[in-house]
Order: structure tokens, then C-alpha cells, then sequence
């Protein structure tokens, strides 16, 4: 048998039957359509449409029902993309939150050819609608776990407030911001007095529990939002205070000492937990230096701590 002989040639075999294209694209959950772009109305639109989205077939006639049934958040940026892209000529792609006719949305990719005439003029846009509503769910989920992921790497696991690492990162931010505009920049360092006997006496379940809830009370103290709070190492706390002097510094400081007093935590022989505390500021200029800025409030918080405990040495 001489195969050759057995193909048809070209000439000889039967043109393409059109529905077969058609069968072939409405089976697949990708959603062929097309845009007569001298009227801007779909000259087609795959019935896979209303499974997807719940609107009929042939609700879709102009660019407008395109455009309407698209999140508001999305829907300039996506439709000015759209008609700049197309109007140049370029193939492109766009994700967008589509609306479905119950009121919830979905997530689209539209993949977009742009088809020219002979004369090299735009005549029609031709593209596929894909449902990717799993993926940016997938990607929401990813996003939201590296997120907490960055926070748990910024946070004091026991405490909840913020770690050492955090504060070296807010400490450096915020001396460069204010050597650079000469503005008064505030440290406050605070530690629990007798911790050591505390745990002793109670144990370290309820020493755990004593550091978290001076935690929570050095954090209400801090009233601005743009106020730091972090654990600083073992039963010490810090506060960064941006633009505050020495008195606004204080204040804080005497807030948060009366906070640990008016909370009244059991410390033991009669006695209730207490705070020391070290106040500094300083309007740092290239000459200064951070760390010899946090010594110096160290030894405020040593004098503190010398003088008889539960008290604030400031300078």
C-alpha cells in the first residue's frame, strides 16, 4: 500500500466545519469571546458565561455590561489598561474581581489579541475569561501567612509586644529620623522590681504570666499610635517615644508606674509588683550616638533601682 498515495492532498480535503471550533471552545471552562471594535459589542460570548458568573449569554452586548459587572475597586484601572493596551494594538492580560448576578464576586483573568485589518487598524479584540478565584485565594492565604510569619519574627512570643530585633530595627528608624529634622527623641526603660524573687516565690508559669500583664499595661501607657513598645530582654521593657521631651517623657513614665500600682499584682510578704524606671531624651546631632544614648538611661534605670526601687530617674 503506498501511503503517500493515500493522503489527500491539500486541495482535496474538506474545509474546517466551524462548529467543530465552536463545540471544541464551549467545552472547555476557559470563556471565548470576541469585541467588534468599531462598535465596542461582543460579537460573541461563550455559554460557559452564566455557569461562571450567572448572567445570560446574551445579556452581554457592549463593553459596558463588561464594564459594570466588574468590582469598583478594579474597574477604572482595568477598563483604562484595557482601551490604552487595545488601542495601541498590544496584546495583554488583566485580573479583575468580576461580579456575579447574586451579588458575590469572582476573580478573572482576561487574556486579550488584539486583531488588525489589512490595513494594520484594530478590527476586533478576541480573549478568554479564566476563572482564577482558587489561585488568588491560594495567593490571599500565602500573603496573609507571610505576614504573620514577618510579625511573629517582630514579636515577643511570650509577652506579645514587640522583641528585641523589632526595637534595634524602630530604635535606628527613629534616631535617624530625628538627628536628621533636630527633633527631641525619648527612651524609657522599665524593669520589674525583684522579678527573680517573684518567680522563686511563685514559679515561673506565674512569672509568665506577671510579664505579660506588665506588658499590656506599658503598652496602654503608650497612648500615641506612633509610641514603641517592646521587651527589651528578661523582666525588661522598653518605650520609644518619637518627639517627646523630657516632660511629655515623664508623663508616660509616671502613667505607666501608676498603671503597674492601681493593677495591684501580688507580689508577695504583703507587697505588690512595682516598675523602675529610666527616662532619657536627647535631640540627637551627627555627634551623638544611640547606643551611648541607651547607656545613659541604663544607668538612670541602675540609679533607679539603687535608690529603693519603684521610682523614675530621668535625664
Amino acid at each position: 500500500m503506498n501511503i503517500a498515495s493515500d493522503v489527500l492532498a491539500p486541495q482535496d480535503r474538506l474545509p474546517p466545519d466551524p462548529s467543530v471550533y465552536q463545540t471544541l471552545l464551549e467545552s472547555t471552562r476557559a470563556i471565548p469571546w470576541r469585541i467588534d471594535w468599531a462598535t465596542l459589542r461582543f460579537t460573541y460570548i461563550g455559554p460557559q458565561i452564566e455557569t461562571l458568573l450567572g448572567w445570560s449569554q446574551d445579556s452581554w452586548l457592549t463593553v459596558d455590561d463588561w464594564a459594570t459587572r466588574m468590582h469598583p475597586e478594579d474597574r477604572d484601572w482595568v477598563v483604562n489598561f484595557c482601551v490604552s493596551q487595545s488601542q495601541s494594538g498590544v496584546d495583554h492580560e488583566a485580573d479583575y474581581r468580576a461580579l456575579h448576578k447574586d451579588g458575590h464576586y469572582v476573580w478573572l483573568r482576561d487574556v486579550v489579541h488584539v486583531v488588525r485589518d489589512a490595513a494594520g487598524q484594530v478590527e476586533a479584540l478576541i480573549g478568554f475569561m479564566f476563572d482564577i478565584s482558587e489561585r488568588k485565594k491560594t495567593e490571599q492565604e500565602l500573603a496573609a501567612l507571610h505576614k504573620k510569619l514577618e510579625e511573629y519574627s517582630f514579636q515577643d512570643g511570650l509577652t506579645g509586644v514587640a522583641n528585641r530585633r523589632m526595637f534595634d530595627s524602630v530604635m535606628a528608624e527613629t534616631w535617624d529620623h530625628a538627628q536628621r529634622h533636630q527633633q527631641p527623641l525619648s527612651v524609657i526603660l522599665i524593669d520589674i522590681d525583684h522579678f527573680k524573687d517573684y518567680n522563686d516565690l511563685h514559679g515561673h508559669l506565674k512569672g509568665d504570666e506577671c510579664l505579660r500583664a506588665i506588658a499590656s499595661l506599658i503598652k496602654t501607657s503608650a497612648r500615641r499610635t506612633r509610641d514603641f513598645v517592646g521587651r527589651f530582654g528578661g523582666e525588661e521593657f522598653v518605650m520609644v517615644l518619637p518627639e517627646s521631651d523630657g516632660e511629655a517623657a515623664l508623663r508616660v513614665a509616671q502613667r505607666c508606674q501608676a498603671m503597674v500600682a492601681e493593677a495591684a499584682i501580688p507580689h508577695g510578704h504583703g507587697q505588690n509588683v512595682t516598675v523602675s524606671l529610666g527616662v532619657g531624651t536627647v535631640v540627637p546631632t551627627r555627634q551623638d550616638d544611640a547606643n551611648a544614648f541607651l547607656d545613659r538611661i541604663d544607668r538612670h534605670l541602675y540609679e533607679a533601682k539603687r535608690q529603693g526601687r519603684d521610682r523614675i530617674v530621668a535625664g
